[in-house]
């Protein structure tokens, strides 16, 4: 499978990964029928075929193990996902015929209204709130209980570290009480696995999040290649603080804000320069152009305290000027970024055909139709998840952990007495994939090197300080 992605981003080798073409063993007894016996497996192909549904694309091996009722052991698989990186708290049940049992998502947009942004100890404290719920709702609306389950997954990285415990946390308390494996999730790997989960094999997947961008090219479940990543602050961060600083309504999060009111206003009334127009690598940067913004607001005496339904004539036009302006500087580093990616990609794997735009900005339609233009240039199609897969949610998180289950990359269940202070595994900065040698950032050197030498004064002076 080539494909590649944009998201955030170790390899993944934490789980019980097995080479492609080793025997596995699983000595748990699953709940399903067809898991009343020890299962053995030898070289399962990593090849499928797409039988498409209404909502999204089934995913069947070419050659799948049969039980005796001539019945296929995948299709029997059922994964509840728990997906509580950042802001919003999701839960989804998902078989391996590629069916949504159930999907339920808490969202925390009162919060980012409040906080102009994701405020990670209050986040942490709204998922906890509602986490049971969340996932009981999502059992309930699968028709189904624990003692159902194949297994639990959940996102434990990247993230917010107090974010991803909850979700671990309630995962374990699961999957220990009911004697469950589990398998731990790469958050923006479950981002391009949607892409797999729609039908999808051979793509550059392209996911932005709030938090980060990624480029990755990825050739098989679990071997990606990062062609580029976020050296600073992610477009969804630029998005979210020039929202908050022209004074829109963040409940729907910065980047709808932002696209509806850009709208109004001219694109080039104000010359913001590209990010890292003089960096030839495929490496994202928006602290520069936030920086720009926010001196554009300021030299308008733009006050952020007046919601943008309470401005005059004239500010709620300066303010779409802003916008818009932003939002076609922001977008044209995501069209330089991608364009050159997809060059790299097609030198890799010229079989590639598929750009795939993951994570809550994809649902931008001015991101959409300007990547459009750019895969055109490459005979390449754009592919974007539906809305509600887009963001953040409980069923990508659930498809991942079938796509890895079915490898045997997965941890035995967690002891049903786990204490509440036990070491999770978590994982804040988890990088997805190997670092492709021409996509080091020169960017990333320079930034390394204007702080070492100040740390070496300080060495120095604390070694002086020692022989006086």
């Amino acid at each position: 499978m080539a494909s590649m992605l944009t998201t955030i981003s170790s390899t993944i080798t934490r789980l019980n990964l097995l080479q492609k073409g080793s025997i596995f063993l699983t000595t748990r007894t699953l709940r399903k029928p067809l898991y009343q016996q020890i299962l053995l497996r030898k070289n399962r192909p990593n090849f499928f075929v797409m039988s498409t549904s209404n909502y999204a694309s089934t995913l069947f091996s070419t050659s799948p193990n049969f039980s005796k009722n001539g019945t296929s052991e995948d299709d029997q698989l059922v994964v509840l996902g728990i997906e509580t990186s950042c802001d919003d708290t999701a839960a989804a049940v998902v078989n391996s015929n590629g069916e949504i049992l159930s999907q339920v998502v808490s969202s925390q947009a009162d919060l980012l209204a409040q906080y102009g942004g994701v405020a990670p100890k209050m986040a942490e404290e709204a998922h906890s709130r509602v986490i049971d719920q969340v996932v009981q709702e999502a059992l309930d609306k699968a028709n189904l209980r624990e003692v159902d389950l194949s297994a639990v997954a959940v996102t434990i990285g990247p993230g917010l570290s107090l974010c991803l415990r909850v979700g671990v946390q309630k995962a374990r308390k699961i999957a220990g009480r009911f004697n469950l494996p589990i398998v731990g999730v790469h958050h923006m790997e479950a981002h391009a696995l949607v892409a797999s989960y729609l039908g999808y094999k051979d793509q550059l997947l392209n996911s932005f999040l709030r938090g980060h961008n990624l480029l990755i090219l990825a050739r098989d479940l679990g071997q990606y290649v990062q062609l580029g990543t976020t050296i600073d602050d992610a477009i969804g961060e630029a998005y979210d603080k020039t929202a908050k600083w022209l004074g829109l309504d963040m409940r729907k999060s910065g980047g709808p804000a932002i696209e509806e009111l850009a709208r109004e206003g001219d694109a080039e009334s104000i010359k913001f320069s590209t990010p890292m127009k003089q960096h030839k690598d495929c490496n994202f940067s928006y602290a520069g152009l936030k920086t720009q913004v926010r001196l554009a607001i300021e030299s308008r005496n733009i006050n952020a305290e007046i919601p943008i339904s309470s401005a005059s004539c004239q500010d709620r036009s300066a303010r779409a000027d802003i916008a818009a302006s932003f939002q076609r500087v922001a977008v044209l580093h995501l069209e330089e970024r991608c364009e050159r990616a997809i060059d790299w990609a097609l030198k890799i794997e010229p079989s590639m055909k598929h750009l795939v735009v993951s994570g809550g900005v994809a649902s931008n339609q001015y991101v959409r139709a300007r990547l459009n233009q750019v895969v055109k240039k490459s005979n390449l199609q754009l592919v974007c998840p539906p809305p509600g897969l887009c963001t953040d949610n409980g069923v990508m998180v659930a498809w991942t952990g079938i796509e890895h289950f079915r490898m045997g990359r997965y941890d035995p269940p967690p002891p049903v007495d786990e204490p509440e202070d036990a070491l999770l595994d978590l994982r804040p900065r988890w990088p997805l994939g190997e670092e492709h040698a021409e996509g080091r950032s020169e960017a990333r050197s320079l930034r390394r090197a204007r702080i070492h030498p100040s740390l070496t004064s300080i060495i120095q002076a604390s070694l002086q300080q020692q022989q006086l």
